[in-house]
């Protein structure tokens, strides 16, 4: 775990140990602006602000936990309305790419895209929507590390998933 500090000001980066192996952090201006599953260690070292560490340890301990960090989603105004969407899926369910592309008026690839788009995954839940005969992909990969981190953080939350 890197360690934590006060600090959520200014544009910085870190590594933080998790159950899931390392995370990519990217903060400015007291607001998280990135959550990297596959992080190239640079940021190693530099202290994670407090608020952070805190959200993601209270995460890890228990998904139920609401999480009320600031976040920096930069992108469109359709990702921005399928983010919201994300968030408003409770830990512990799951919804369709097809259900939420009903909700918001698109097409279930439209929000696929906007999944993997997601620049704070965990945070803002994209794990949550599955394919409607599977797990389907996670964070733009279909099989691999980040597949194998979406079944887990689905598992932690007790969600039942198929091998």
């Amino acid at each position: 775990m890197a360690k934590a500090s006060g600090q959520f000001a200014g544009q910085a980066h870190a590594t933080l140990d998790t159950p899931l192996g390392p995370l990519g952090l990217t903060w400015a201006d007291g607001a998280l602006h990135g959550v990297d599953l596959e992080p190239d260690g640079s940021g190693a070292g530099q202290g994670v602000p407090a608020a952070v560490a805190e959200a993601l340890a209270g995460y890890f301990a228990d998904p139920s936990r609401p999480c009320d960090l600031p976040l920096h989603l930069a992108g469109t105004e359709f990702q921005q309305r399928v983010w919201a969407a994300l968030r408003a899926i409770p830990p512990g369910r799951t919804r369709t790419y097809g259900d939420l592309a009903a909700e918001l008026g698109t097409s279930a690839r439209a929000v696929g895209g906007a999944c993997r788009a997601n620049p704070c995954p965990i945070l803002v839940p994209c794990h949550r929507v599955v394919a409607a005969t599977g797990l389907g992909g996670f964070a733009g990969d279909r099989s691999g590390r980040k597949l194998a981190i979406k079944r887990w953080l689905l598992g932690h939350e007790g969600v039942r998933v198929q091998a």
